[in-house]
C-alpha cells in the first residue's frame, strides 16, 4: 500500500531539490574554480572612489576605499559578524547597519564592535583611471 507523501516530505523534496540546483557545474552558469565570474570586468573609475572614503558594490560583494590620493583598496563587503553587506563607507570607516560594526578604510581592522575580526582584503588592479577585480 503506498500512502500519500506528507507535507513534511514534500518541502524536504523540494528544498533538496532546490539545493542541487544551486550546486551546478561550470555548463549551468556555475564556476567550479571558486574565482569571480566578474574577475577582469571594471567596477568603477579612479574618479568614483572619493579620497577618504569609499564605494560599496553590492552585487560583487566588493568594498573599493581610497585612504589617501592614488592609494586604492579592496576588501570583501560582507560583516564578519554575521555575514551583512556593509552599508554606507564614511568618517574613514566603512560600516554596517545591522549591528554597528565598523572597519578602517585603510586595512579593512576592527575600528568597532561586535564584529571581531578585519575585513578581508580582496584584489583589483588599477590601470590608468580604471579600478577592476583581479
Amino acid at each position: 500500500m503506498t500512502l500519500p507523501a506528507s507535507r513534511r516530505t514534500v518541502l524536504l523534496a523540494t528544498g533538496a531539490a532546490a539545493l542541487a540546483a544551486g550546486c551546478g557545474d561550470q555548463d549551468a552558469g556555475g564556476d567550479p574554480s571558486g574565482t569571480s565570474a566578474a574577475a577582469g570586468r571594471e567596477l568603477a573609475r579612479t574618479t568614483d572612489i572619493p579620497v577618504g572614503g569609499g564605494r560599496i558594490f553590492p552585487d560583487e560583494k566588493v568594498v573599493v576605499t581610497q585612504p589617501a590620493r592614488g592609494d586604492f583598496k579592496a576588501f570583501s563587503a560582507v560583516c564578519t559578524h554575521q555575514g551583512c553587506v556593509v552599508a554606507t563607507v564614511a568618517d574613514g570607516t566603512i560600516n554596517c547597519a545591522c549591528h554597528k560594526s565598523s572597519f578602517s578604510i585603510t586595512d579593512g581592522a576592527v575600528a568597532g564592535g561586535p564584529a571581531t575580526e578585519p575585513l578581508p582584503a580582496e584584489k583589483i588592479a588599477v590601470k590608468g583611471d580604471a579600478i577592476t577585480l583581479a
